[in-house]
């Protein structure tokens, strides 16, 4: 087992590492930019090292002040986190050239996976559902592009092979948009990913995304965990996420989940990660893509399952045995987790930095809160909007949604704006008490009057 594990990550994700850490008895490091000396993880871990300023690129993307911090404190594992390195292949191969442990799969699973393409192609040799599309990259120019699309069938949509989080995307509904969006996703792909590659799919009208955490160790072992339903998004990124999912029967939840562990093995995944899918109305699914590291709605998984996912992807790291077994798994109630962010969601979502006056999050039964803000905390306008998850356990969905709106409308953050009127807004709603629940949930229920 390890003795001491940097932290290259901040916020609420490093606290809660920080936390499992503790409790198994290792040692943590908390590195940090100018403008988090006041953050949680700073306080929480034994030692804490700034590795430069604000900027993230000079900071928790900065490799060599990362490496070094490493080895001033004579940390013996690294753990990304979500966001920053935590998919970066060169970052886990200069870990392991330094004789550290990257906690996370090998730096081969995280290539296969991060390009979408190889992906999709390694699904389809797995037996995996994939979503019909190209064979490979395409171009705009390409003369056989417009046939390629009428094949498929109209809506496509263009997706960036290096892409996440809706950047470099773009839907087409009729054949005279298709060579603009494909050259205004090729431009949004280059600027945030420096790879202008993207590809074509059929795009899914009204899909559920449903997620199924996996956990692989070095014999070759994989489980897959009960389904996460993340259908509710603004911009592609997801703001709920629920478990089970109120659409998935028992029957589609181990087929899902089988498929989900033939992703895994096909990539000799080791750790914790996540395989992600699109669910139509018929129940039938296909790969969207593998998150190659623990993800922001872990909790959702581990109430519902009494697992601490992160204590387990440190001891798959260090070489246990995968001690979980899928069939044995026992869903223990329903779990819904709301993201807080920084943001108006009144005014197109934007950012809401600033000092936080009087801070207070819920409690009470079933309730969990991760966080790293507090009164008196200055939100920087430099990284992620998520400043709090707020977590529920319930014995049904119902009863789930009653305790999260409760659970809401006890949130006070003093002079910022935050998503939780939204969240409340969607725990009354209708529809989503029915379980009415797709991508588009957000556009068709909440916010039709403003389109």
């Amino acid at each position: 087992m390890f003795k001491k594990i940097l932290i290259a990550n901040r916020g609420e994700i490093a606290c809660r590492i920080i936390r499992a850490c503790k409790e198994m008895g290792i040692k943590t490091v908390a590195v940090h930019s100018d403008v988090d000396r006041d953050c949680l993880h700073v306080k929480f871990a034994d030692e804490a090292i700034c590795i430069g300023p604000a900027p993230a690129t000079e900071s928790y993307l900065n490799i060599p002040s990362i490496m070094a911090a490493a080895e001033i404190s004579g940390a013996d594992a690294i753990h990304p986190g979500y966001g920053f390195l935590a998919e970066n292949t060169y970052f886990a191969e200069v870990c392991h050239a330094c004789g550290l442990h990257f906690i996370g799969p090998s730096k081969e699973s995280i290539e296969q996976m991060g390009d979408k393409i190889a992906a999709i192609s390694l699904m389809k040799k797995a037996g995996v559902p994939v979503v019909p599309g190209s064979d490979g990259a395409i171009d705009a120019q390409d003369p056989k592009i417009a046939s390629l699309a009428k094949k498929i069938g109209y809506p496509v949509i263009i997706k960036a092979t290096a892409g996440g989080g809706g950047k470099g995307m773009r839907i087409v509904h009729v054949e005279d948009e298709l060579k603009d969006a494909i050259m205004l996703a090729q431009s949004e792909a280059k600027a945030n990913f420096s790879n202008d590659e993207v590809y074509m799919e059929k795009y899914i009208e009204e899909p559920r995304h449903i997620e199924f955490q996996i956990l692989g160790d070095k014999f070759g072992n994989v489980a897959y965990l009960p389904e996460r339903d993340c259908s509710i998004q603004r911009r592609h990124q997801k703001l709920l996420e629920e478990s089970p999912s109120p659409f998935i029967n028992p029957k589609l939840r181990k087929t899902m989940g089988r498929a989900a562990r033939k992703a895994a093995k096909a990539v000799n995944y080791v750790t914790v990660g996540t395989v992600e899918f699109l669910v139509d109305k018929k129940g039938n699914f296909y790969f969207m893509e593998m998150n190659t590291r623990i993800q922001v709605e872990h909790p959702v998984t581990e109430v519902i399952t009494g697992l601490d996912l992160v204590k387990e992807q440190i001891k798959l790291a260090s070489g246990y045995k995968l001690s979980v077994h899928s069939d044995r798994i026992k869903i223990l109630g329903h779990a819904i987790e709301c993201r807080i962010n920084a943001e108006d969601p009144d005014a197109n979502f934007i950012p809401s930095p600033g000092l936080l006056g009087t801070t207070y999050f819920p409690g009470g039964p079933g309730v969990r809160v991760d966080t790293h803000v507090f009164s008196g905390y200055t939100i920087p306008p430099y990284y992620d909007s998520l400043i709090a998850k707020i977590i529920v356990l319930s014995p049904d969905r119902d009863d789930a949604i009653s305790r999260m709106s409760r659970a809401l409308k006890e949130v006070e953050t003093q002079n910022i704006k935050t998503t939780a009127p939204l969240h409340i807004k969607i725990m009354e709603n209708e529809e989503f008490k029915s379980g009415v629940v797709t991508t588009d949930f957000l556009q068709k229920y909440i916010y039709k009057t403003q389109e």
